[in-house]
């Protein structure tokens, strides 16, 4: 019984990192895309998520001081790919209780939400409704590709881990 949870438990969490993995990388790649379309020669950032909120969140979170762009930009990095391969666990554990689509919905709303709502709390942006529209516009997209690749992930790894 406890060997049986302890597997369980190991599947849920091998499928939803690999499948936030695979998104955080679709997601990464989407930044990429967007960048080359817009022709930007620069690395600005394209939403609050490419740029240094999310390394000044961290650093606020663990009490440190600020270290610059470029430190922020990595401690950013380093969130994106964590909290990424992370949040996949979300899907694998909504998709045991929902049906798809409903469970890829109710994942892109929670991610969403949670993009949405901490960014203006712990990264002290503007609420999201006084975004640039390039800016919200980038971020919904980013964000689509992220819960895509992740979805279509776990779907495959259903077949090969269950």
């Amino acid at each position: 019984m406890i060997a049986d949870r302890t597997r369980e438990a190991s599947r849920v969490l091998l499928r939803g990192v690999i499948a936030g993995g695979v998104a955080t990388a679709a997601m990464t790649a989407t930044y990429s895309v967007e960048r080359r379309i817009r022709r930007a020669d620069n690395l600005d950032p394209m939403d609050y998520d490419d740029g240094v909120v999310p390394g000044q969140i961290v650093l606020h979170l663990l009490h440190l001081r600020d270290l610059g762009a470029k430190e922020e930009t990595t401690a950013g990095l380093l969130l994106r790919w964590g909290y990424g391969s992370a949040f996949g666990v979300l899907h694998v554990l909504l998709r045991k209780r929902l049906q798809e689509p409903w469970a890829t919905t109710a994942f892109g709303a929670a991610l969403m939400s949670v993009t949405l709502t901490m960014f203006p709390l712990l990264g002290h942006t503007p609420p999201p409704w006084k975004w640039p529209l390039p800016l919200l516009a980038t971020c919904v997209g980013t964000h689509l590709a992220y819960v895509t690749a992740g979805a279509i992930t776990d779907d495959q790894l259903v077949k090969v881990l269950y």
